[in-house]
């Protein structure tokens, strides 16, 4: 909350583990959210634990663990996401991290939340991606761990972010990267971190 990525109940957030999916209640503010609201269900939605309803949007995280190696999706309604999400049919490519989401982040087709068709509309969005936007609704990603996908997340917001700011500037237009600046991008960043074989450079 603090970096404003939700406001009240708004989005949701699961962590698959093997057959079992740890998800967040409905109607619950992340602010008064403990470790004992957390229930579990398994991989057809049936609570195996915990005493709250599961987030509405549940149907939507059972599709993506269902068709990717998501260990965990971290869903929210932040604000520049949303507004992007409105406007264009994906994410201009502003900028190079773009490429760490598998390329330009797709904006799925308005579905009525926690329905079977924007499950279905957000799996066509991630082909090939591990974040997207739902369209005036919001942002998913997914990732190897809670960090991985929460990281996306946030640099997703961000880059929805910098192209509004950009593109607010009277008389002018953002540069947007090729596509081949942001294949060489994302091979560099295949090599970024602390292992001894990374020599892909700190980003920015």
């Amino acid at each position: 909350m603090a970096e404003g990525l939700v406001v009240g109940t708004s989005g949701n957030v699961s962590v698959r583990l093997g057959d079992t999916v740890l998800v967040t209640p409905t109607g619950v503010p992340y602010d008064r959210l403990t470790a004992a609201d957390l229930l579990a269900v398994d991989l057809r939605g049936r609570t195996v634990h915990g005493h709250l309803k599961p987030t509405s949007e549940l149907p939507l995280h059972l599709a993506v663990y269902a068709a990717t190696d998501a260990a965990a999706i971290v869903h929210t309604h932040a604000v520049h996401a949303t507004a992007v999400s409105t406007l264009v049919d994906r994410l201009p490519p502003i900028h190079y991290m773009a490429a760490a989401l598998g390329g330009p982040p797709r904006v799925a087709d308005y579905a009525l939340y926690g329905s079977p068709e924007l499950a279905e509309a957000a799996l066509r969005a991630l082909r090939g991606r591990t974040g997207c936007l739902l369209r005036n609704h919001g942002a998913l990603t997914y990732g190897e761990s809670l960090d991985q996908a929460y990281d996306r997340t946030a640099q997703l917001e961000w880059m929805c972010r910098l192209w509004l700011t950009a593109s607010t500037v009277p008389g002018r237009a953002p540069t947007l990267l090729t596509e081949a600046q942001l294949d060489e991008a994302g091979e560099r960043l295949g090599g970024y971190g602390q292992g001894a074989d990374a020599g892909g450079g700190e980003p920015g």
